[in-house]
């Protein structure tokens, strides 16, 4: 029997087999005869999380545009399907050719959240690849990028490669260099330093870290022809950018199943806590007209009746009002929803929303993030209550009856007194809802409070912050869910503050994490992100065996002399210009978006950016 045929006898005993069948309408074939670069690119999730990510579908496209490159898409077996592969020595394979993901050439891998990093190192496993970089030599070269890889090192002893900042360009120079070096027939490790060569490729093995008695790093020492610092890929035309005017269009339900549009990219808000924030600078807009062009092909290339306007903070496009209504004014007729996933609440988008919303209401999201305004003035949020009330009002005078609030609990200076304000500002939206005429508002009246746990990240202001202690955080939990319990209408949801402990250790983590990640993956841990397979009691023993206190990592505020493990990582803004936001948070003061005037953040040292 084939590896097709045994694949396909396992999908009548697994849930959900469309994840593993392929064949998808829209998906790329290629005749092997002319391709002479196969890449893999492996979404650490499961099939209907990876088909919702708008970064895969650009790569996908951008290597199948290639000449004699074919991309194929692989996703994380769900646990029973992993486990009915293993006991059928079925390995893991791609959906496009079903192709044993061993036998490709290159093999990337998005980073899009720290709680995935066992299921790489299955995947790996499934694959039959080495899982320690070091023991590799032959196999698929393992390259990783994403928002997670601007701190590679949690990572560094299992992945040859990791690309830093924009792939559309860095991923096709990773191919072409990979042509060069197999056509010149040199040793394994030469591609590495081939690819040392591109701006924003780093490669671990070329690096060498050491520590101080007290375990924070005393050095980090770069060999060979290894660069320092390594500077992030930056693609400065976006409307010239490789994007998508066709997509696989999956048989089953997935996350988010609509047209991703990317309006721009980059955010100019500076907000402390958020590292997307940080890393996509400089911001960059597509065009409008580039945009009604994807939007055209899109809609008749898939046939979703739904258009998400996607960015950092759609509310800062420079045309969004003309794009929203020339959009509802083509598709309305078709039913085709236009829709904005991330405002701010400071945005006086009144019209443009009522544009958006001509084929069906949905919930408005707002993010307050903080429940006073001194909290808020910490992060550099930049709104006040007053924009929120003024949001939610004209929101419920125009229809809206659910509204979805996002805050999160455990920020640097944080009180009691300031989780509570987050059920004050509850309460005032709710009040806002009744002060609308009986007659006027739309029933049903649903609030929905979600509150995330802290956690600080590289990049950002807050990486020398310590993430709040557990009993802390459960006690601020418990009190605000106190509070809003006898709020009708209301509802609270919030995140299990032990996979927030274990995501920060991994965010913050040095390459010594590595040891405890493979230790956890070998006692079990898999699918840390799904509250089902999480198992703290094995990621604690994970660290005691490896000799790791992941409070070290996680729960200590760093010295501002300290060496970060990211330190030769440049993501574009300067560890100067984050120690002030961070002085600067601690006093409670506001940095103004940088559209109003130059903050001097560093990205004006990559050519190109912000001009």
């Amino acid at each position: 029997m084939g590896l097709s045929e045994k694949i396909d006898a396992l999908l009548s005993q697994v849930e959900k087999p469309v994840r593993y069948m392929g064949g998808e309408y829209g998906s790329v074939m290629k005749d092997l005869r002319g391709v002479d670069v196969r890449y893999a690119f492996l979404f650490p999730d499961v099939y209907e999380v990876g088909m919702s990510h708008l970064g895969m579908k650009i790569l996908y496209h951008a290597i199948n545009r290639m000449d004699g490159a074919w991309c194929e898409r692989v996703f994380s077996p769900w646990v029973d399907m992993d486990a009915k592969m293993r006991e059928a020595g079925v390995p893991l394979f791609s959906l496009e050719s079903r192709t044993p993901v061993r036998e490709f050439d290159l093999l990337g891998i998005t980073l899009q959240y720290e709680m995935s990093y066992t299921n790489i190192l299955s995947a790996l496993d499934l694959a039959g690849i080495e899982l320690l970089a070091r023991n590799r030599k032959s196999g698929p070269f393992v390259i990783c990028g994403g928002p997670c890889a601007c701190n590679p090192e949690p990572l560094a002893p299992f992945v040859d490669a990791f690309a830093m900042g924009d792939g559309e360009e860095l991923t096709l120079k990773t191919i072409e260099v990979y042509r060069q070096w197999r056509d010149a027939g040199l040793p394994r490790g030469a591609y590495l330093e081939m690819l040392a060569q591109l701006d924003g490729m780093y490669v671990p093995s070329l690096y060498e870290v050491s520590y101080q008695g007290d375990g924070t790093i005393e050095k980090i020492q770069p060999r060979s022809v290894a660069k320092m610092p390594v500077m992030k890929a930056l693609v400065n035309d976006l409307s010239a950018a490789e994007y998508p005017d066709a997509l696989v269009v999956p048989y089953g339900e997935v996350v988010h199943n609509r047209i991703m549009l990317e309006i721009f990219r980059g955010c100019t808000r500076g907000c402390r806590f958020c590292q997307a924030g940080m890393i996509y600078r400089p911001v960059r807009e597509r065009s409008m007209g580039r945009l009604l062009e994807l939007a055209e092909k899109l809609v008749r290339a898939t046939g979703y009746d739904e258009i998400s306007l996607m960015s950092l903070s759609s509310g800062d496009y420079s045309c969004l009002p003309d794009l929203a209504r020339e959009m509802v004014k083509r598709y309305q007729e078709k039913r085709v929803k236009i829709s904005l996933p991330s405002l701010r609440i400071d945005s006086y988008l009144t019209d443009t929303l009522k544009e958006t919303q001509k084929v069906r209401k949905t919930a408005l999201t707002l993010a307050p993030e903080a429940g006073s305004q001194r909290l808020r003035d910490v992060i550099n949020k930049g709104v006040t209550e007053e924009d929120l009330m003024r949001s939610v009002k004209e929101a419920f005078e125009n229809g809206w009856s659910a509204v979805k609030l996002y805050f999160m609990i455990g920020l640097p200076t944080e009180t009691d007194e300031d989780v509570m304000g987050i059920a004050d500002l509850a309460q005032k939206v709710r009040q806002c809802y009744f002060a609308v005429p009986k007659g006027q508002r739309a029933p049903g009246l649903r609030i929905t409070v979600s509150a995330s746990v802290f956690v600080p990240k590289p990049h950002t202001p807050f990486e020398w912050a310590a993430q709040l202690d557990a009993a802390t955080i459960r006690h601020r939990q418990q009190m605000l869910r106190q509070a809003l319990a006898g709020m009708k209408g209301v509802d609270f949801k919030y995140h299990e503050m032990d996979v927030s402990f274990v995501e920060a250790v991994f965010a913050r983590g040095d390459r010594r994490t590595g040891e405890a990640l493979l230790r956890a993956w070998e006692l079990g841990c898999r699918f840390d992100g799904w509250s089902e397979y999480f198992r703290m009691d094995l990621w604690m023993r994970a660290f005691q065996e490896v000799g790791l206190d992941p409070a070290f990592y996680a729960n200590r505020e760093r010295a501002e002399t300290e060496i970060f493990p990211w330190e030769h990582i440049d993501a574009g803004v300067t560890k100067e210009f984050l120690l002030r936001e961070w002085h600067k948070a601690l006093r409670a003061e506001t940095t103004q978006d940088c559209r109003k005037g130059c903050v001097n953040c560093g990205i004006r040292r990559y050519k190109g950016a912000c001009v």
